[in-house]
Formats: C-alpha cells, sequence, structure tokens
C-alpha cells in the first residue's frame, strides 16, 4: 500500500473520530492523530466543526497545536512552546518529519548545517540516520545524502498541506496554468484545421491532376484510333490514279 492510500485512510479515521468528540476527548483525539506515524496531513481534521469550535474554551491550545501540526515547523513550535500543551516523543520526531518537508518544498538541496539547526541535531551521523531511518525509509521524502559536499539532494517530497497564506498563490499558479492550457488548446485546434484544410487541397488537387492525366488519355487514344483508320492508297489505286492523270 503507497503512502497516499495510507494517508487517506488515516485522515478518514481521525476526521470520523474527531466529529464525534468534544472537549477533553477531542483533545485525546488530536493528541493521538498528532503522533501517529503514518499520518502527515491535518487540514481536513482542521475543517472538522467540533475541533474549530475549541476555540476560546479550555482546549482551544490542542487547536493551535493542531494547526502547528499542519503549518509548523520544528523552530516555530519552540518559540511558542511555552503557549502550548507538552509534545510526547512521537510529536516531536513527527514535527521534525514535517520541517523536512517543509524545507524540501523550495529547496531541492538541504545543506547539512541548515537541517542540523532546524532539527536539533548536534552531528552529521545522526542527521543522516535521521533522514535514512525517519525519512527516506518512511516514504515522506527521497534522495541522496552527499557528505563530500554536506547536503541532502531532494528527488522528491510529500506535499504538507496548504498554509492560509499559500492558497492565494495556489490559485493564481492554477488560473496562470489553466490559460496557458487554453492558449495551447487554441493553437493545437488552429494547426488541425489548417491541416485539414491542406488535406482537403491537397485531395482537390490530385483530382485535377487525374482527370487531367485522363483527359490527355483520352485525347492520344482518339489520335491513334484516327491514325490507324485514315485510308491508304493501294498500288493498284495508285496505277489507276496514275492513268487518269495521263488520259
Amino acid at each position: 500500500m503507497d503512502i497516499e492510500q495510507r494517508q487517506a485512510e488515516h485522515i478518514e479515521y481521525f476526521v470520523k473520530q474527531a466529529s464525534n468528540q468534544n472537549g477533553s476527548a477531542l483533545a485525546s483525539v488530536i493528541v493521538e492523530a498528532t503522533s501517529h506515524p503514518s499520518l502527515f496531513a491535518f487540514s481536513e481534521m482542521l475543517s472538522v466543526p467540533n475541533v474549530l469550535e475549541l476555540q476560546g474554551t479550555e482546549h482551544s491550545v490542542f487547536l493551535e497545536l493542531l494547526r502547528m501540526f499542519a503549518h509548523g515547523t520544528w523552530s516555530e513550535y519552540k518559540s511558542v512552546a511555552d503557549r502550548l500543551p507538552p509534545m510526547v516523543p512521537d510529536q516531536v520526531l513527527k514535527l521534525k518529519q514535517l520541517t523536512v518537508l517543509t524545507l524540501a518544498e523550495s529547496n531541492k538541496v538541504l545543506p547539512y548545517d541548515v537541517l542540523m539547526q532546524e532539527l536539533d541535531v548536534t552531528n552529521v551521523r545522526e542527521l543522516e540516520d535521521f533522514l535514512i531511518n525517519e525519512c527516506m525509509y518512511v516514504g515522506i521524502v527521497r534522495g541522496k545524502l552527499d557528505q563530500l559536499r554536506r547536503c541532502f539532494e531532494v528527488q522528491f517530497a510529500a506535499g504538507r498541506d496548504l498554509r492560509p497564506a499559500q492558497l492565494g498563490s495556489m490559485i493564481h499558479t492554477l488560473t496562470n496554468w489553466l490559460s496557458t492550457s487554453d492558449n495551447l488548446l487554441v493553437s493545437i485546434q488552429e494547426k488541425i484545421k489548417w491541416a485539414d484544410s491542406m488535406s482537403e487541397f491537397d485531395k482537390k488537387h490530385r483530382k485535377e491532376v487525374e482527370e487531367r492525366a485522363e483527359e490527355v488519355k483520352k485525347s492520344l487514344s482518339l489520335k491513334k484510333l484516327q491514325t490507324v483508320s485514315r485510308p491508304t492508297l493501294t498500288s493498284e489505286g495508285m496505277r489507276r490514279s496514275t492513268l487518269n492523270l495521263v488520259e
């Protein structure tokens, strides 16, 4: 089963759980979801009415925690950790994995120094073990570890939930793509129409050539027939004609 299918199943499960819980029970569902080793998308849970209703309640910190897992990074969490619930080790691991995905969105060559700083890793060996065992093996990224250049070359990275500020940019990108596609389609249709017209012209021209060739054949056949059927004088006829002239 690929990662996309697993994601869809886990999302469906936790959305259903969140829809049926409130208060502290819902907070426990959020902790369970953000600790799950195979769940990396949370926007669907954020759209559940019960979850949004946590805003302004004593459990609102769990709504903020869920938003952190949907859009934030490990360094961002540390900057507001005093205002959010403490994390269990599985949540720490999850948010660090998501941090790698965020970094890979904007840069396909990630320097070791940047990764170690963002992930609170103290040495290269620990960093490479994390990238191999907790990222590549899990299937959320693929890439190449370059020890000589001290960087991670990203070949594939799973996408994260869109941040609210990214929605406008995404709509703009899709609108431009749609416009480009429409223009390309018009261009292709025009070329098809031109090709059809040229094909029709070629057919007409070929027909005219064939008709002219047929006319020439008929003309040559008629001339040949006239040449064969023209009367000729025999020797006897020539002799009589000569006598008549003499007389």
